[in-house]
C-alpha cells in the first residue's frame, strides 16, 4: 500500500511546483509591477481602432449551445484515444463497452438534430 502512495509522489510534487510557480509569479508581478494608471491605459484596445458605442451588444443563444455542444462531443472524442491505444489489451470486453460508449453518443446526436438544436432561422 506504501509504495502505491509512493507512485503518485511526482504528479503531487509537479502539481504543487506548478501552483507555486503561477501564485509566485502573480504575487512578484503585483509587487514589483508598475502602478501607473491614466485614462489613456485603461481604455479598451483592439487592433489599432478606437472602440465606438457600447461593446455590450446581445447576441443569439445558438453561438454558446454550438460551443457547448463542440466542447460535448470533442470531450467525449478523446475518450476514444486511450481506447485506440489499448485497443488488443482490451479485448472483447473493451470493444463492447466502447460500441456501447459509442452508441450512447449517436443516440445523443441524433436527439440534438431532433430538437433542432443546430438549425439557424
Amino acid at each position: 500500500m506504501q509504495s502505491d502512495q509512493l507512485n503518485y509522489l511526482p504528479i503531487l510534487m509537479q502539481f504543487l511546483l506548478a501552483v507555486g510557480f503561477v501564485v509566485g509569479t502573480i504575487i512578484v508581478s503585483g509587487k514589483l509591477g508598475p502602478k501607473r494608471n491614466s485614462e489613456i491605459k485603461d481604455k479598451n484596445f483592439e487592433c489599432g481602432v478606437e472602440s465606438v458605442g457600447n461593446a455590450r451588444i446581445p447576441f443569439s443563444v445558438k453561438y454558446f449551445l454550438v460551443a457547448i455542444l463542440f466542447v460535448l462531443f470533442d470531450v467525449e472524442v478523446i475518450f476514444l484515444y486511450p481506447w485506440a491505444i489499448n485497443f488488443k489489451e482490451l479485448g472483447m470486453e473493451g470493444m463492447v463497452k466502447m460500441v456501447i460508449f459509442m452508441l450512447l453518443l449517436l443516440v445523443g446526436f441524433f436527439y440534438i438534430i431532433k430538437k433542432k438544436a443546430l438549425v439557424w432561422e
